[in-house]
């Protein structure tokens, strides 16, 4: 798969891009090196990070239609799930492979640990059954139980969500697999995972009927996804696993310790809001206004420019001022003198998009993620 071992592997980013122009695999590659160069700091330099054995090797498999070459990327991490959420993000920000223009998005980031475990645990109750002589009847048992639980994970709908029991009232939703594993282990049943960050048609559906608890990640990324997901769906409460850790690797009385902390998501922005108005005193994030959108609208304009490659700018009528290819869009913006109140964006907003709709004073930007949140517009992904 790649120098980096695969025992260590925790993540698979699956991405797709297309270009006008006939490539070469070493093309892709260059780019993704080059132009993610210096975007998320020393720490999280592409190339350094595949000498420290961090990013495996780059796998890219291509086809060429006339002038025009598709593909998929591979690139297999070790790193932590938001180091390597802000990686597949920085993809998205290549405009150019080779002499074409072209477009990455990422399909999905896949656990590949999951699927380790279960060969794990069959390979091991295979080799259990083939020891000679007694074994301690206790250890017996626990494997049984623990096969179990592994056994009660389901999957949910036409987007095959990972789950225990959901049948009751109340829901947990989580990020992904292993955060299901891990409360299952913890006699959680009631559990369903996004399988990523980005919030699935049928966790909107469950909100609607059932009472959702939203246990994240203990990170930046974790409360990026409580935005995401509370912008877009009901949800009754908030669980925000310790500073640092990730939902996936808490014992099971942390789990459960939390759970009984969960708080309502008016008490987490309440919270928020007056973290905000103490630091702006210091010169840091100003404080959000409560702005008032017709979200559904946003939505249905936001759908219809995915796949276009374009901004649009509407003003505070949602009407629209005019389109901007996306290419364009931080250098337009930085030039215009005419204030849009929406911009929407068929990509990822980048940190120069979200600077300079600040500076020109948007109110909201729509977009498929984001570079920052460190910004007082209102971030929304549908």
């Amino acid at each position: 798969m790649a120098k980096v071992s695969p025992v260590s592997i925790k993540y698979m980013i699956h991405a797709n891009f297309s270009a006008e122009g006939a490539l070469e695999k070493p093309d892709v590659i260059g780019a993704i090196f080059g132009q993610t160069e210096g975007l998320l700091g020393n720490d999280l330099e592409m190339r350094e990070l595949q000498k420290e054995g961090k990013i495996g090797r780059i796998e890219v498999q291509l086809e060429r239609n006339d002038r025009r070459t598709t593909g998929n990327i591979q690139i297999p991490t070790a790193l932590d799930q938001s180091e390597t959420t802000l990686i597949a993000a920085a993809m998205e920000t290549i405009e150019r492979i080779g002499p074409s223009d072209s477009q990455i998005e990422v399909e999905r980031i896949e656990d590949v640990r999951g699927s380790k475990r279960d060969y794990i645990i069959e390979r091991a109750k295979k080799l259990m059954m083939g020891i000679e002589g007694s074994t301690d009847s206790r250890q017996i048992s626990n494997e049984i139980k623990e096969s179990q639980k592994m056994a009660e994970i389901q999957e949910y709908g036409d987007e095959k969500l990972p789950c225990g029991d959901i049948s009751g009232k109340e829901i947990v939703v989580v990020e992904g697999r292993a955060d299901v594993l891990n409360l299952l282990k913890s006699g959680v049943k009631n559990v369903i995972a996004m399988n990523g960050t980005k919030l699935p048609s049928a966790i909107k559906e469950l909100g609607k009927e059932k009472d959702i608890t939203l246990f994240v990640d203990g990170d930046r990324g974790g409360k990026l996804i409580i935005q995401n997901v509370t912008d877009n769906a009901d949800i009754n409460h908030i669980v925000i696993a310790p500073d640092g850790k990730e939902v996936e690797e808490l014992t099971g009385k942390e789990v459960l310790m939390n759970l009984r902390k969960k708080i309502s998501v008016e008490e987490y922005f309440r919270k928020n809001r007056s973290l905000s108005n103490s630091s702006s005193f210091n010169g840091n994030k100003p404080k959000e206004k409560n702005i008032e959108i017709d979200n559904k609208k946003l939505k249905e304009i936001s759908e219809s420019n995915k796949g276009s490659g374009k901004a649009i700018l509407l003003d505070e009528s949602l009407k629209e001022m005019q389109t901007v290819p996306f290419k364009n869009l931080a250098g337009f913006l930085s030039k215009n003198a005419e204030k849009p109140f929406v911009i929407i964006i068929d990509g990822i907003a980048t940190k120069n998009i979200i600077q300079n709709s600040q500076d020109l004073g948007v109110k909201i930007i729509v977009a498929n993620n984001f570079a920052t949140t460190d910004t007082n517009i209102k971030l929304l992904s549908f």
